[in-house]
C-alpha cells in the first residue's frame, strides 16, 4: 500500500498532501500558515517582509521551522509516514537561498535529538531570500538582456525575457550591492532545492521545471546556458548545482527524518520543481492541448506544449514541463475576478443576480464591447481604464456579459502565440463555481470545459512527481486519469455560437489595438 507525499512550499505556507495508490485517493493534507506560527518571530506578514522600493524578502529558516512543524502534524494525526514509498516537493519559483561553505557538511550531519532550525541557523551567507513578488531589479534586467545581445536573443535563449521576480537579476543585484556577502557563498539554490536539500541531508540538484524561471537556463536544452549565468555575476557556474533529470531520485531521505518522524529507510527523494510546474501536472496537463484556466483573484491560463513557443510580444512565460519531454506555457491577466467583482458591485448584484443577468442575455452580446482594465493590465500591457464600444455605462445586462465574453476572448487572442489548439480546458478557482462563465469560455474556445475542485494541485503536483519517480513504469497519462478527474460533468461548447464567436474575437482584437496595445 505505497504513499506519496508532495510538498508545496509556497509564499504564506507549507503543504504536505499524502496520496495512496490503492485508495487511488488524497489520503491527508496538512498545511503550516506561516503568519500565524511565525509573524512575531520573523516580522513577516502574508508570509514575506516587504522592505519597501520594490524589495520582497522571506526567511529561509521560517520554511525550514514550517517543514518539522508540517511533519509533527502529519505523524500526531495519525499518519504513518513510513508507508511513503517517495516523496517530492514544489516551492515558490524564482526565490533564491544562499548558502556558505559550512552548508554541505551541516546538511549531512543532522542529529534528531536538535531541531532542523537549531542545527541550520548558521549555513546562510544571506538570512533572506528574495522571492517572486520583488520588483527591485528592473535595471539588474536591462543589463542581462544587453550583455546577451538584447531582449529578444535571452527569450530566445531561455524562454523569457528578464523579469525583476525572476532569479538570474535577483542574484546580479546581491552580486552588486553585497560584493562580500556573494563571494563568501558557495551555493545558490532555489526554494524548491533548498527544501529537497534538507530532505535528503546534501546539496540536490534543480529541475529543469523550476530551473526555466531563472532567466539562466536553455530552455532547448535544459540545462545552465554559460552565457546567461556569465551574464548574471562572475563566478556563477560554479556556485549553482547541476539540472538533473525530474524522475531521477536525488537519494534517500536523510535519517534526522527516519528517526523522528518514522520515515522508512529506503524513503525516496525525488527532485522538487518550481509551483507553476507542479500545477501543470496536478491540473492533469501531460499532453500538449490540454490547458487549464484558474480563475482567481487574476486569472491565469496554463497550457501543455511540445515545443518551447516563446511571445515576443511579452505575453507569457515559457518553463520546461515536470515531465522533462513537453513545456508550459503560462499567461497571466491582472483583471480576473476583480474586473467581475467591480462589475457585478456597480450594479447592486450579488452573484445569483450577476449569473442570472449573464444567463439572461444572448452570445455575442449584440456587438456590445468592453475592454475591463479595471486595474493595470499585464497581458496586454495597458494603463487601467475601461472602454466600453457600443456599450452604455447604465446597461446592466450588456456590462455583465461583456466583462465576461471580453475575458474569454482576450485569452483566447493572447493564447495564439503558443500554436496549440486546446484540447480542453480545466478551470479551478472561484469563478469555476459558476456554470454559465464556464459556458462563455467553452464557446469562445470550442472546446469541451471541466470544474476542477483540487485544493492545492502544486502539492498534488509534487506527489504525483515522487509517484513517477518510484514507479517508473507508469505513463503521466494513466497517473492524470487517476488522479486529476473533474468535479462533475463536462461543459461543451455549442455549435451554433461558433461563428458568432468568430465575429467578436475579430471586432474585440480591432478594439483592443486601437487602444493601445
Amino acid at each position: 500500500m505505497p504513499q506519496y507525499l508532495g510538498l508545496d512550499a509556497s509564499t504564506q505556507s507549507m503543504t504536505g498532501l499524502i496520496i495512496d495508490t490503492d485508495a487511488q485517493a488524497i489520503v491527508a493534507e496538512e498545511s503550516i500558515n506561516f503568519d500565524e506560527h511565525f509573524a512575531a518571530r520573523y516580522g513577516v506578514e502574508n508570509g514575506v517582509v516587504d522592505k519597501g522600493e520594490g524589495v520582497v524578502h522571506s526567511y529561509p529558516l521560517m520554511w525550514i521551522e514550517a517543514l518539522e512543524l508540517l511533519l509533527v502534524r502529519l505523524r500526531d494525526s495519525g499518519q504513518d509516514l513510513s508507508k511513503i514509498a517517495a516523496l517530492s516537493g514544489s516551492g515558490q519559483q524564482h526565490g533564491t537561498v544562499y548558502l556558505n561553505a559550512g552548508a554541505s557538511s551541516a546538511l549531512n550531519a543532522l542529529e534528531a535529538h536538535s531541531s532542523l532550525s537549531d542545527q541550520l541557523s548558521g549555513v546562510f551567507s544571506r538570512d533572506t531570500a528574495p522571492i517572486w513578488m520583488d520588483s527591485s531589479t528592473s535595471r539588474q534586467c536591462q543589463e542581462i538582456e544587453e550583455a546577451v545581445g538584447g531582449q529578444d536573443a535571452l527569450l530566445e535563449l531561455t524562454g523569457n525575457t528578464a523579469f525583476e521576480r525572476f532569479s538570474g537579476p535577483q542574484i546580479r543585484r546581491f552580486f552588486q550591492d553585497e560584493p562580500e556577502a556573494y563571494a563568501a557563498t558557495a551555493t545558490i539554490s532555489l526554494v524548491s532545492s533548498f527544501v529537497a536539500s534538507v530532505l535528503a541531508g546534501k546539496l540536490v540538484s534543480v529541475d529543469a521545471g523550476d530551473g526555466s524561471g531563472t532567466n539562466l537556463m536553455d530552455i532547448r536544452t535544459r540545462d545552465w546556458s554559460g552565457k546567461a549565468q556569465e551574464a548574471t555575476a562572475p563566478g556563477l557556474a560554479n556556485r549553482m548545482a547541476p539540472i538533473a533529470a525530474s524522475a531521477k531520485s536525488v537519494g534517500s531521505i536523510h535519517p534526522y527524518f527516519i528517526e523522528k518522524y518514522g520515515f522508512a529507510n529506503d524513503c525516496m527523494v525525488l527532485p522538487f520543481s518550481g509551483d507553476n510546474p507542479c500545477s501543470l501536472i496536478g491540473l492533469g496537463l501531460v499532453n500538449p492541448g490540454q490547458a487549464a484556466l484558474s480563475l482567481g483573484t487574476s486569472d491565469t491560463l496554463f497550457s501543455c506544449m511540445a515545443e518551447p513557443r516563446v511571445s515576443f510580444e511579452g505575453e507569457g512565460c515559457v518553463f520546461s514541463s515536470p515531465d522533462d519531454v513537453h513545456y508550459m506555457a503560462l499567461i497571466c491577466f491582472m483583471n480576473g475576478s476583480l474586473a467581475r467583482e467591480a462589475v457585478r458591485d456597480r450594479y447592486n448584484l450579488d452573484w445569483q443576480g450577476f449569473t442570472e443577468t449573464l444567463r439572461s442575455t444572448e452570445p455575442g452580446n449584440d456587438g456590445r464591447l468592453m475592454l475591463p482594465y479595471f486595474d493595470p493590465e499585464i497581458v496586454p500591457n495597458v494603463s487601467a481604464g475601461v472602454v466600453r464600444q457600443d456599450l452604455a455605462e447604465d446597461d446592466v445586462e450588456g456590462n455583465v456579459r461583456a466583462v465576461i465574453e471580453a475575458q474569454a476572448v482576450s485569452s483566447y487572442i493572447h493564447s495564439r502565440w503558443m500554436a496549440v489548439d486546446i484540447a480542453s480546458l480545466n478551470v479551478t478557482g472561484g469563478g469555476s463555481a459558476n456554470e454559465e462563465i464556464l459556458k462563455v469560455f467553452a464557446n469562445v474556445h470550442g472546446c469541451p470545459v471541466q470544474r476542477f475542485e483540487t485544493t492545492n494541485s502544486t502539492a498534488l503536483g509534487a506527489a504525483l512527481k515522487a509517484l513517477k519517480g518510484h514507479q517508473t513504469d507508469l505513463s503521466w497519462s494513466s497517473i492524470a486519469e487517476t488522479f486529476c478527474q473533474p468535479s462533475d460533468s463536462v461543459i461543451q461548447p455549442e455549435p451554433s455560437t461558433r461563428q458568432i464567436y468568430h465575429r467578436l474575437i475579430t471586432a474585440y482584437g480591432k478594439l483592443e489595438q486601437s487602444h493601445g496595445r
